[in-house]
């Protein structure tokens, strides 16, 4: 009961975040198991889930949420909302220019141009509060967009993304129609489609229609398009995740970081080709039966083969995870995590100065990290870097990434606290060397809204 913010109030009484985002998934995809899908659907083939419930997603996003975004003042057409049209074939874009005004937005809507909210996160506490928790789930960006569709038309042209696409029908109804990839280059693509046309397509393998409470889940590379019905509109949010996040894109940092290893600890990189290569290799001599050519090719292929004893994987999978750190929404804080953390400490200016601005940390505080999936330790060039994301903004990439340069003695006390998550540990016990080392940094992870206490530091 009570609907998506009633979840969420329970989530927030779990304390470990990636249970928390483990029970969000499992609802989400409610009756069918986590198991069942990742086995059965996930980067394979559609789910829809037909529940018969309409409140099902009660308080998660509705048309007046938009509405108040739009009379916020915030929303400027092209960066936070599109206004777009398909009809005979053709897709087009109306923007203008400047803040989308409700009383232009409302008339676009009433002439028959669906809207689609970029990121409804920075609008919604609610929506940021479900992203923020299932990002940790999928341990790559989660994002959305809402669709709101006005009766009797349809928005965007046929098209295939390159994210893992859920799509929550919040409002009225839709016509779905789904594809398989056309071919297989266009199987978990990298990059999404151009506007397609309906001659380009099959048959659709998934036709239905979405109802309020509904989920319909399809991987990248699915071709799919929706329509509204003459008598209802539609509003759906889709949630999506799985943007450049495949084994290419982690080889894309392994390869060239295992090259420059390779170059810098193996004369034989560093030895030079032979001085005849261009008359016998290349494509006007690929059809040429030459022993150089074999050879040549062979050492290729040898190279090749001894670049993995080269390949910095953990670093490399460290690069990912920053990207993913930089990435992520901040996270949001239940009423309990705030009063133990900075963001609930209690300094103000009051009867002529400031009060409660100390903060006191002793070696018997007992702390602990926000959430698991806050921080990660990067080892690069310029030092250890301790990437996080309470500092994050709730529009994607408003802000560069956020870090703490740290000194190599503490890694073995980041490492600590995360293999003591959810559980608190004394400060006294943080694997520094002095009392003074170990203070110093509980308070800095502290003034960053890193850790959190057992207790408030401050009783109010």
């Amino acid at each position: 009961g009570g609907g998506v913010s009633g979840l969420l109030r329970r989530l927030g009484r779990v304390e470990d975040s990636r249970t928390r985002a483990a029970e969000l998934f499992r609802w989400l995809l409610a009756p069918v198991a986590p198991s069942e899908f990742l086995r059965q659907h996930w980067e394979r083939a559609p789910l829809l889930l037909r529940r018969g419930d309409p409140g099902y997603y009660a308080g998660l996003f509705s048309t007046a949420d938009l509405d108040a975004a739009l009379r916020g003042g915030e929303v400027h057409f092209g960066t936070h909302l599109d206004v777009t049209s398909y009809a005979e074939g053709v897709r087009e874009t109306h923007n203008p220019s400047g803040r989308a005004l409700p009383a232009v937005v409302w008339d676009f809507y009433q002439n028959g141009c669906s809207l689609r909210l970029l990121c409804p996160q920075a609008f919604s506490p609610t929506v940021w509060h479900f992203l923020s928790i299932l990002q940790e789930q999928f341990g790559s960006m989660v994002g959305a967009n809402t669709y709101l569709t006005p009766p009797g038309t349809q928005g965007f042209a046929p098209h295939y993304d390159d994210i893992e696409a859920f799509v929550l029908q919040l409002e009225g109804k839709k016509h779905w129609r789904v594809y398989r990839p056309r071919t297989d280059a266009e199987v978990l693509p990298q990059l999404p489609s151009a506007n397609l046309t309906q001659a380009e397509l099959g048959e659709p393998v998934l036709e239905t229609v979405l109802e309020a409470g509904d989920l319909l889940y399809f991987p990248r590379g699915f071709i799919h398009q929706g329509d509204c019905f003459p008598d209802s509109h539609s509003l759906h949010i889709t949630v999506s995740s799985y943007q450049r996040n495949s084994w290419g894109d982690l080889l894309e940092k392994l390869l060239p970081a295992a090259l420059q290893m390779a170059l810098e600890e193996d004369v034989e990189y560093r030895r030079g080709l032979p001085m005849d290569y261009l008359g016998y290799m290349g494509v006007a001599n690929s059809d040429a039966v030459d022993a150089r050519r074999t050879a040549f090719t062979e050492k290729v292929q040898s190279l090749i083969k001894r670049l993995v004893d080269y390949a910095p994987i953990d670093a490399a999978v460290d690069q990912m995870g920053k990207s993913f750190l930089h990435d992520c929404l901040p996270p949001v804080l239940t009423q309990s995590e705030k009063a133990r953390s900075i963001y609930g400490f209690p300094a103000r200016w009051q009867d002529g100065g400031p009060h409660d601005v100390d903060i006191q940390i002793t070696k018997d505080t007992e702390i602990r990290l926000l959430c698991h999936g806050i921080v990660r330790l990067c080892n690069e060039e310029a030092g250890v870097m301790l990437y996080y994301t309470t500092e994050n903004s709730r529009v994607y990439h408003k802000e560069e990434p956020k870090f703490l340069e740290l000194d190599p003695e503490y890694i073995d006390s980041i490492e600590f606290l995360l293999s003591s998550y959810p559980n608190h540990v004394s400060v006294g016990n943080l694997p520094c060397e002095t009392l003074e080392e170990k203070i110093s940094l509980a308070t800095l992870l502290f003034e960053k809204g890193i850790l959190t206490t057992k207790k408030p530091l401050v009783q109010v």
